[in-house]
């Protein structure tokens, strides 16, 4: 019984350390990678599952943070093997960018 209950002990813990380990790293990925457009790694994801409201979402983003923009291209970008649209503006300020999105969720679903 005295096994059992050591065996027991150590598995908690061992189970615990684990586990606050993986939450703490998850923190600091998340914490580190802001998503804010401006590269394949800082793709805003877009959520929607079909191609009409997610090109739709991409440009409601787009008129949120870019108020007075001018879309002036996009392009279809595969990067990881993974789908991205990186749209080309041109801000209020003048200032030419590209936002990049990352289509995968809807990508070919009409």
């Amino acid at each position: 019984m005295k096994a059992f209950i050591y065996l027991f002990a150590i598995t908690v813990l061992a189970t615990s350390c684990a586990s606050h380990k993986n939450i703490a790293q998850a923190s600091t990925v998340a914490a580190s990678v802001t998503a804010d457009g401006s590269s394949f790694e800082k793709a805003i994801f877009i959520k929607e599952t079909n191609e009409g409201s997610g090109v739709d979402a991409e440009y409601a983003w787009i008129r949120d943070k870019y108020p007075g923009s001018k879309v002036n291209g996009q392009a279809l970008m595969n990067h990881n093997n993974r789908p991205y649209d990186v749209i080309h503006i041109t801000t209020a300020a003048s200032t030419k960018t590209d936002v990049y999105f990352d289509i995968s969720n809807f990508y070919g679903k009409f």
